[in-house]
């Protein structure tokens, strides 16, 4: 006697984790802290770094333009400065008062069944103060920022990565430059386009990087494959592409005007207790659960 039957099966979600950029992208650009964060930057250049005021603003853009921050510029160039006196300087002076509390976008997270951190290429301590204003502290995992990519305190390189939070890193990178470097003219370099003169590297890792978004993905144990990649910026969207994270080639796969569009744009994300009814015919009906 045969049967014709229909068995469930438990659809594996094909997302595990959930990377999201904090700044432009849980809150509007409209809140104007960016706007007065490049503001603190150039001011940042001209008062401790004694970088002249006609030219600061074509150099922080050649700076930002080829390496991701202004900061991650500078230092490659030649500058030498302390990393929490710059962010202190650049973020400590933000209208973080222009950050409301975003309860529907926080019910919206709380909802997600899936890992969620934050990577940015912003200090702790702005990352820690923005989520808290907008009420989405307890949101996320973890936060993966500067100190984790880039940390100072550490001597060593640890075998041990199991009680690592997401603050921190394993990797030690260095992070001084001789104070008597000479100072590289990166804007006489574009100037003479062919004056055989190569760009210097930098020390900081951050994005657009491959390095940084391959050393996040480590760190928090990421699978590239099964990850989403919520960004603002475009060339952070593409570097992620290029070592694996689900985006496509030329560009994103969804174009929201707003982190709040989410739901409406991936419902498949929540989803993830989905069933689909799968034809079966044969002598035996069999109810599976696929877990793999």
């Amino acid at each position: 006697m045969e049967y014709e039957n229909k068995y469930t099966l438990t659809q594996r979600p094909k997302y595990d984790c959930l990377l999201f950029d904090l700044d432009d992208t849980l809150y509007p650009k409209s809140s104007g802290l960016a706007r007065e964060c490049g503001k603190n930057i150039k001011d940042y250049m001209v008062e401790k770094l004694g970088v002249e005021k006609d030219k600061v603003v074509e150099l922080s853009d050649l700076l930002y333009k080829n390496y991701g921050t202004t900061m991650a510029g500078l230092r490659a160039v030649g500058y030498d400065f302390d990393y929490d006196e710059y962010h202190s300087f650049v973020h400590g002076r933000l209208p973080y008062e222009n950050l409301k509390p975003d309860p529907s976008l926080k019910s919206l997270l709380q909802t997600l069944p899936l890992r969620k951190i934050i990577f940015t290429n912003a200090d702790r301590v702005h990352a820690v103060k923005a989520l808290s204003k907008l009420g989405l502290e307890d949101c996320f995992e973890g936060i993966i920022c500067f100190e984790t990519l880039n940390p100072t305190h550490k001597n060593a390189v640890s075998d041990d990565e199991d009680d690592i939070e997401f603050l921190g890193s394993t990797t030690d990178t260095t992070t001084d430059a001789p104070s008597s470097r000479q100072i590289f003219d990166i804007v006489d370099h574009f100037a003479r386009p062919n004056n055989g003169a190569t760009l210097p590297k930098t020390p900081i890792v951050c994005k657009p990087q491959e390095s940084a978004i391959e050393r996040a993905l480590k760190i928090a144990k990421i699978n590239p494959q099964r990850t989403l990649f919520f960004e603002d910026s475009v060339r952070n969207i593409q570097a992620g592409k290029r070592i694996g994270t689900s985006q496509r080639p030329k560009g994103a796969d969804y174009a929201l005007e707003s982190i709040h569009n989410i739901k409406q744009a991936i419902p498949e994300l929540w989803e993830t207790g989905r069933k689909s009814e799968v034809s079966y015919t044969g002598k035996v009906a069999v109810e599976t659960s696929v877990t793999a």
